[in-house]
């Protein structure tokens, strides 16, 4: 599991910095990418990593934003072209689907595969056996949302190389030992096989923000994640202005992930005012509060590792 940042910059795009897309890489996991937020531009980023449009399964939208959604239209356009047939599925606030039908039907684009619109509201907007993703509403002035990824626990994997010391041959008697059940051998030995299945290991929660001030609803949707993506659209003195558009700083950032006990804090969405020098700056400020942060830069790759126990 990987976060890719596509675009890690604020309102428009610039030379260094594109706007708001995150790629949730889960190509080990289920065979497919989720693309959270859609910036102009997005489509050619993709260009530029490993990642296969076809391969995207479903886009979470945080808010309607033009940074956030500008890129849509083109990246479904060229997902047909590249030879995806798949349905994808688009969650967003109400005015999603609008947009993107008005778009196509505009432009008279003809997809080659099946669109579904999941227009959201607080609470779980999808699940199965591997993940639920659950959202609750933030504070921009427009309709914002965060996501709450939560992956199942892996269970323990059957340890093969013991089993083979014992000459055990492969067949329905490993789904036994792999259920932790006592098996009986050929040669009357009683075998536990509890003892030949490896620790499980605690699904990862992966927590992304969309535009907000700081609130309550940001900590709930953060709480034990391994990691938190939140903006940080200004620095800690800009605390008022922060307010007036709506917005984090940097120390509001790291409040939210020291209030939810998170992992690690991964700052995005920064403004193209900060150049490198000021980049440190921003990333020391959360850190005086939350040591464990990081702001991304475009193309970024992070890993997502398993939670210890």
């Amino acid at each position: 599991m990987e976060l890719q940042f596509l675009g890690t910059g604020a309102g428009v795009p610039a030379k260094h910095r594109n706007v708001s897309s995150i790629a949730l890489k889960l190509l080990d996991e289920r065979n497919a990418v989720w693309l959270f937020d859609c910036g102009e531009g997005t489509q050619l980023q993709i260009l530029k990593s490993t990642i296969r449009p076809r391969k995207i399964e479903k886009i979470f939208i945080t808010h309607l934003h033009g940074d956030h959604i500008f890129g849509l239209p083109g990246l479904l356009s060229s997902r047909s072209f590249q030879g995806g047939n798949e349905k994808l599925e688009i969650y967003g606030p109400v005015g999603i689907a609008e947009f993107i039908r008005t778009a196509l039907k505009v432009s008279q684009t003809r997809l080659s595969y099946e669109l579904k619109f999941i227009e959201i509201k607080e609470g779980v907007v999808f699940s199965d056996k591997q993940f639920t993703v659950s959202c609750k509403p933030l504070d921009h002035g427009i309709a914002s949302f965060g996501y709450r990824i939560v992956e199942a626990d892996h269970e323990g994997e059957l340890q093969v190389d013991k089993l083979a010391v014992l000459n055990i041959p492969s067949g329905p008697i490993y789904g036994k030992i792999k259920r932790g059940e006592s098996v009986e051998l050929p040669d009357g030995q009683v075998i536990n096989g509890k003892d030949f299945v490896g620790e499980k290991k605690l699904g990862r929660t992966v927590t992304i923000l969309g535009d907000t001030r700081k609130t309550p609803n940001s900590v709930a949707l953060a709480e034990n994640a391994t990691v938190l993506v939140h903006e940080s659209t200004f620095n800690k003195d800009e605390a008022k202005m922060a307010k007036a558009y709506y917005h984090s700083t940097s120390h509001q950032a790291a409040q939210v992930a020291l209030e939810a006990k998170v992992e690690k804090l991964i700052l995005t969405h920064i403004s193209a005012r900060y150049l490198t020098g000021d980049i440190i700056q921003l990333e020391n400020e959360a850190k005086e509060i939350f040591p464990n942060t990081k702001v991304v830069k475009d193309m970024e790759i992070i890993e997502i590792p398993f939670k210890a126990e």
